[in-house]
């Protein structure tokens, strides 16, 4: 690490806000849809969107001059400047409040809610929360927390790890391949240049990873999306998930639910049955 990383500095982003509009296209909704696994149809004004649509919405656009080396853009502006290389989504909570649909314009207004560092198994961590309000026309559409990790660079995972304990059993399960086009795809959907994702060379041999990075977004609008069809097609009230471990390229993954009494246990797992994130789903 090059830079002394000062907490107390960081938290000074706490309460900063921006704001930014979109407009949910038909063009937007059929690949959202494909990219779920999901019917592409022929979505027409008024259609409720797949229920991450937001996360395809009005993200922020810089010029490739204002991008750093793993495809980010630079420290700064909105986010805080924090000083460690390694970027990626940890978690968070969404309440739906009403679906999205095509045509509708959409606002987002975001607020930095918390910036905390603490040490983890790979070293300095850094998490950054930020609180999202989306809204149509009809009016605030979802609510959710976004939990962003920051840590340091490592070339290879920790030793001395314990066996993993067995796969968990599911109720019901997907299976589908974590394709290279696939992650592509949601790459270009979320405009999202982060190189782990695309970049073979740079994932390997830079961050030190056996390959491309399936997004975290990808994984959580996936189970939500199970989460809604396992329940007549109603979206969950409140939905909150967590990462556990990187899922890659190349090989199968499954997408899985457990019925609760509270609501589901969801969870995406590699080819060894191995949960790569979680979140549970209440209505």
């Amino acid at each position: 690490m090059t830079e002394k990383l000062d907490i107390d500095h960081l938290r000074q982003w706490i309460g900063r806000s921006t704001e930014a509009t979109d407009i949910v296209t038909a063009q937007l909704v059929m690949g959202l849809r494909a990219t779920l696994f999901q019917d592409v149809g022929e979505p027409k004004k008024g259609d409720a969107a797949p229920l991450t649509v937001h996360w395809c919405l009005a993200q922020p656009v810089f010029p490739m001059s204002m991008l750093g080396p793993d495809g980010h853009p630079t420290r700064g502006g909105f986010l805080p400047p924090v000083p460690l290389p390694r970027r990626m989504w940890a978690g968070g909570e969404i309440e739906f409040l009403q679906p999205l649909q095509v045509g509708d314009e959409s606002t987002r207004t975001s607020r930095i809610a918390d910036v905390q560092v603490k040490s983890g198994s790979t070293g300095t961590l850094c998490f950054v929360s930020v609180e999202h309000s989306i809204s149509s026309p009809r009016g605030t559409a979802i609510r959710e927390r976004q939990d962003i990790v920051y840590r340091e660079m490592t070339s290879s995972a920790p030793a001395g790890g314990k066996a993993p304990p067995p796969p968990p059993t599911a109720q019901h399960r997907e299976t589908h391949v974590s394709d290279p086009v696939l992650l592509f795809r949601y790459s270009a959907l979320t405009f999202n240049g982060h190189r782990i994702h695309y970049d073979r060379d740079y994932v390997t041999k830079v961050e030190g990873y056996p390959g491309l990075i399936f997004h975290g977004p990808l994984q959580a609008a996936l189970i939500i999306e199970m989460a809604a069809k396992l329940h007549g097609g109603e979206a969950p009230r409140k939905f909150t998930y967590r990462g556990l471990q990187p899922l890659f390229e190349g090989t199968e993954f499954s997408v899985n639910a457990n019925e609760t009494e509270a609501g589901m246990e969801l969870w995406t797992a590699n080819a060894e049955g191995q949960p790569t994130m979680k979140g549970t789903a209440v209505w």
